[in-house]
């Protein structure tokens, strides 16, 4: 089995608990609003990192990272984009085991036709007095993708 860790909305707090959270993992997979690069080089620390710019990441920094990525994790492919708004009514690019987004801060998890969605909720500055999360994902052998979504301090 592999663990992958999926954060989200950072807003550039890195935040110790969510070190601790992800301690372990196989990859990290961060769905944008990152908010700084120190936030990545702390998760690099941690794990090989796949990012992708969401809203708030501007600068000469954040041109390194794309709107989208497909990520291969073993022989899963994961779309990674920020709002999941972006794909409209568009199905899931084809072939892809789970679509992961952000940009709400609330996390939610759900199948659609066989394709997880996960949005692993804010793991950065508090909003509102929405929970302050994050995910994983174990895999097992057969491919087969088990999400948790955490909560936060």
């Amino acid at each position: 089995m592999i663990r992958i860790g999926v954060i989200s909305d950072t807003h550039g707090l890195l935040r110790p608990e969510a070190e601790q959270c992800l301690a372990g993992v196989a990859h990290i997979i961060h769905a944008g609003d990152i908010g700084a690069e120190h936030v990545l080089d702390g998760l690099r620390r941690i794990a090989p990192v796949s990012a992708v710019r969401g809203n708030v990441d501007t600068g000469d920094w954040a041109r390194n990272y794309r709107d989208t990525e497909t990520v291969r994790l073993g022989r899963l492919d994961l779309y990674i984009l920020h709002d999941l708004n972006e794909l409209g009514s568009k199905p899931a690019p084809n072939g892809v085991a789970a679509v992961i987004c952000g940009h709400s801060h609330r996390a939610s998890v759900k199948s659609i036709d066989g394709v997880l969605y996960l949005n692993p909720g804010s793991a950065g500055p508090r909003r509102f007095r929405l929970p302050i999360t994050l995910a994983t994902l174990d895999v097992d052998e057969s491919g087969e993708i088990r999400p948790i979504v955490h909560a936060l301090g």
